[in-house]
């Protein structure tokens, strides 16, 4: 149950906008954790996140609580996605007009444990159900080696989560996306692996 004092809305189009640089903010706080390392930067979020903007049945799902917004997910037809994102399903035959694409959930740390992230990724199923012809929602999630040094002790991988949402793991389904790590003075690329959902399967 999400606390009283949290509200989740969804937003599309230029209800989008003035969030914006909230969920900039956000991005580069919460992927600077263990296993994205992202060292990132206001200007590139705000290029990125424009997309969701001009993009049409894009979405944009916010969480507020008494101090501003803590949380924030997203997700995109899948056809307007890169090409890094699109190759493997053309690939792999799947049709990108049936496939709502989510691009993150990102909460802060205080925030987590209390049915928020559930809560996006009810939104965005919601969403998908809405848009005619999409009957499968997908993300992908990148890949480290468990031996990394600098995975935390304490770090829980999101496999079990997702699988209770409806998801499975393709590993057939691969890319790799470059941005520049933590240390790194230059973008490198990062195998990613895709999770797929039958909006026949029900969370």
């Amino acid at each position: 149950m999400i606390p009283a004092n949290h509200s989740v809305a969804a937003y599309t189009g230029s209800g989008l906008v003035p969030w914006l640089d909230e969920v900039a903010r956000l991005r580069i706080e919460v992927f600077r954790e263990w296993p994205y390392l992202y060292d990132g930067y206001a200007d590139a979020e705000r290029r990125y996140l424009r997309t969701y903007v001009d993009v049409a049945d894009a979405l944009l799902v916010i969480c507020r609580d008494d101090t501003g917004v803590v949380g924030a997910s997203t997700a995109l037809p899948l056809r307007a996605e890169t090409a890094d994102i699109t190759a493997p399903f053309r690939a792999a035959g799947i049709d990108l007009s049936r496939v709502l694409y989510c691009g993150e959930s990102v909460l802060d740390a205080h925030h987590r444990g209390q049915g928020i992230g559930v809560r996006f990724f009810e939104e965005r199923e919601r969403h998908a159900r809405r848009l005619a012809g999409v009957d499968t929602l997908a993300f992908c999630a990148v890949q480290r080696d468990a031996a990394d040094p600098r995975r935390p002790t304490s770090y829980q991988p999101l496999d079990a989560f997702w699988r209770r949402r409806g998801f499975v793991p393709r590993p057939d389904l691969r890319t790799t996306l470059s941005w520049r790590e933590l240390g790194e003075s230059a973008e490198s690329p990062k195998p990613m692996m895709f999770w797929l959902k039958s909006l026949e399967t029900r969370a």
